[in-house]
């Protein structure tokens, strides 16, 4: 009785749906956290010093390096300076070893 039919293609093409616009997804937009943030957060709560309930952090949060001390500057790299800077060391160490199996 019902059987699907296959539209023409003439009869889409004259849908007009270039007025038609789709809706913008809903998603909700969290504030990321800064390091500062998240270091006060860290000292301040209990929460962050146990895992699942289980497992301990309070030795690893004594010991964790502050965020100035992980900061480094931005350095370009320049293929040729680096590879020869690696190859000039790897040629030195092998030299270190050949000279101390000669000994």
């Amino acid at each position: 009785a019902d059987i699907p039919v296959i539209p023409d293609l003439e009869d889409v093409q004259e849908e007009d749906l270039a007025m038609q616009v789709a809706a913008p997804p809903s998603v909700q937009v969290n504030r990321v956290l800064t390091y500062h943030d998240l270091d006060k957060d860290l000292m301040k709560y209990a929460a962050f010093q146990t895992l699942d309930g289980e497992i301990d952090l309070k030795l690893l949060t004594k010991v964790l390096a502050p965020e100035h001390e992980l900061r480094e500057d931005d350095v370009c790299w320049d293929w040729d300076h680096l590879f020869t800077e690696v190859s000039s060391e790897l040629v030195t160490e092998w030299d270190l070893g050949q000279l101390e199996r000669e000994d």
